[in-house]
């Protein structure tokens, strides 16, 4: 049974852009058959909490220093971190919607990155260890400016890169990007001037 896992980030509960894109994806998904499941998790009305434990980094056959394991707190936070992973690893799929908050990741989902990034368990320690390698990652990305080659905020993406080096190279997935850009284009109007001519103001088309 195919599964897909859709987790939003976006702190909008309305009128957001990456949740109408990984929802149109998820309807897709859904579309193609009873067979094909969705989960869904959003970080927003349900947010990971921080890890508290440098232990849990770490696969237990594999953790440099020993675990508290007597601390309730850790284990609490070391159920959590398994529920998130058994339901990363159970995907096929795996969807996420990564807004750009000030040049960076939402908080909430670099926190649900520190709980899946496990050495020895979802990404490699000392063996190939990497479950995920080969399963698909789309990363539905929105900025409300402009990225990009020859940009002024060319360097400025620090969503993509960690996501690519975590998803891609940790985990071993083959991660798709879908960028959208210009959003506050149509809502501020410093940026108005980055705002794309829709189809009916743009100039016609010179003849051959």
């Amino acid at each position: 049974m195919p599964r897909l896992l859709r987790i939003d980030a976006s702190y909008q509960a309305d009128g957001s852009v990456s949740r109408h894109l990984t929802g149109v994806f998820a309807e897709a998904w859904r579309g193609r058959g009873d067979a094909y499941t969705v989960t869904e998790r959003d970080l927003r009305t349900d947010p990971v909490p921080h890890l508290t434990h440098a232990a849990l980094h770490w696969a237990p056959t594999t953790a440099p220093a020993t675990a508290p394991a007597a601390d309730e707190s850790y284990r609490e936070a070391a159920q959590t971190q398994r529920t998130l992973v058994a339901e990363l690893l159970s995907a096929d799929v795996l969807l996420l919607g990564a807004p750009m908050y000030n040049y960076s990741l939402p908080s909430t989902l670099k926190a649900w990155l520190d709980h899946v990034h496990v050495r020895g368990l979802t990404s490699a320690a000392d063996r190939d260890t990497r479950p995920l390698r080969g399963r698909t990652a789309v990363v539905v990305t929105i900025r409300g400016t402009v990225h990009g080659p020859g940009t002024a905020n060319e360097h400025r993406d620090h969503v993509v890169p960690p996501l690519e080096l975590i998803l891609g190279e940790e985990f071993g997935m083959e991660v798709a990007v879908v960028m959208v850009g210009r959003t506050l284009s149509t809502s501020t109007a410093a940026l108005a001037g980055e705002r794309r001519p829709s189809r009916r103001s743009a100039p016609p088309r010179p003849h051959a």
